[in-house]
């Protein structure tokens, strides 16, 4: 039996994929400690691992709303974040560690602590990437505009200074790659297919892509009409009104039926008499829903993406941050979904009409969807973090 330790942060995209793989091996005979944050303490419990909560020791659990959208936009913001979380937990996490002396370590690619205290201890160590794995050839498909090179370079001397803030501690980091790109030496579990990652031959046979991991469905979503249009912006950045109001301006008194998803942050008082067709919900069952859709609006979140294309929907894309922009110029080259390029009523409609009307977006989710259906899953992630516990 083996003692195996997850380290994640607070965000429902970087710990579903994980919470089967967790099942699995414990389902096997082994023990497993989740480090993470009450908002996930439920869903981890339920899989049987023993919860540690980080909250006391994590500053992002303390930014206000306007400091938390710019995480994931501003690199030099989003370092200092986690060099900040990093040292904050040194002392809890490698007390515990050096207590419970674990076989392996797996830690989310943004977990930046969790890698640091394994190569602090020794400890072998397996990387959990829920977006698609990073280096100088995928970063290719990241498609950042004039003013973020400008803005990135301009916040190099507050990246480097955070940098040496965990290298003054002992972390053996060298740069701020060291925290965002995939190492080729270091084992890593990434959760989607090799035919959707970008370049997947540029990465050592330590990688293994096991595709995504979809949890069943909860509910059941009744089709009322013979298309139906998912929308929804994610759990994060999705404060956006004015863009829900535009979604139905858009679509209502067609054909279509319409489920918009607007998440917590909106009040629900701001859509009154909605036409037929159309419902707004705060949460919906996403993967019901896409057991039922014909399109899918979305922000192009990892977890997303990957559920939507697992179930053969093509997409019309609205990222909010450069990952998700990554996502979505993915999802264009691989010709199963359009970027959204206004916001307005009639682009909103043209697009979605668009993906509708060319059947190939359809087609390439459905080869997509072969290709994730072909990976290992659950149990080729389980088989990857026991060979590393045995020191394969």
């Amino acid at each position: 039996m083996s003692k195996i330790v997850f380290f994640c942060i607070p965000a429902h995209g970087h710990t579903n994929p994980t919470l089967g793989v967790v099942r699995e091996l414990i389902a096997r005979g082994h023990e497993v400690w989740y480090y993470s944050y009450k908002s996930m303490q439920e869903k981890i419990e339920a899989t049987g691992a023993k919860f540690v909560a980080c909250d006391d020791y994590d500053l992002e659990q303390k930014l206000d709303p306007k400091d938390a959208a710019r995480v994931g936009k501003d690199l030099a913001f989003s370092t200092q974040l986690l060099v900040d979380t990093t040292l904050a937990l040194d002392d809890m996490v490698m007390e515990h560690m050096k207590e419970l002396e674990p076989d392996c370590i797996v830690a989310d690619s943004m977990a930046v602590w969790g890698k640091a205290v394994a190569l602090k201890l020794g400890i072998p160590f397996v990387s959990s990437t829920t977006t698609f794995a990073f280096n100088q050839h995928s970063a290719k498909i990241l498609k950042q505009s004039l003013g973020e090179l400008f803005s990135m370079i301009f916040s190099m001397p507050k990246i480097n200074k955070n940098v040496k803030r965990l290298q003054d501690k002992g972390y053996p980091i060298k740069s701020v790659l060291d925290i965002i790109q995939n190492d080729n030496n270091t084992h890593t579990v990434v959760y989607t297919s090799p035919e959707f990652q970008p370049c997947a031959e540029t990465f050592s046979d330590k990688y293994m892509f096991v595709g995504p991991s979809v949890r069943p469905a909860e509910e059941q979503i009744k089709k009322t009409k013979e298309k139906l249009i998912y929308i929804s912006m994610g759990t994060v950045n999705n404060d956006m009104v004015k863009f829900y109001k535009n979604c139905i301006e858009a679509l209502k008194g067609t054909d279509y039926q319409v489920i918009l998803s607007v998440g917590n942050l909106v009040d629900m008082a701001e859509f009154q008499d909605l036409p037929e067709n159309i419902r707004v919900y705060s949460h919906v069952d996403q993967i019901a829903v896409l057991q039922q859709a014909d399109v899918f609006l979305s922000h192009c979140g990892m977890n997303s993406v990957n559920e939507s294309l697992y179930y053969e929907v093509p997409l019309v894309t609205n990222p909010q941050t450069s990952e998700q922009g990554g996502v979505a110029a993915r999802v264009e080259q691989m010709g199963a979904g359009i970027r959204l390029l206004k916001s307005t009523p009639e682009a909103i409609r043209e697009s979605i009409e668009k993906v509708l009307a060319d059947d190939s977006y359809r087609q390439k989710a459905v080869a997509i969807a072969q290709g994730f259906k072909k990976c290992s899953g659950a149990k080729g992630a389980a088989d990857k973090i026991l060979q590393v516990c045995k020191g394969q």
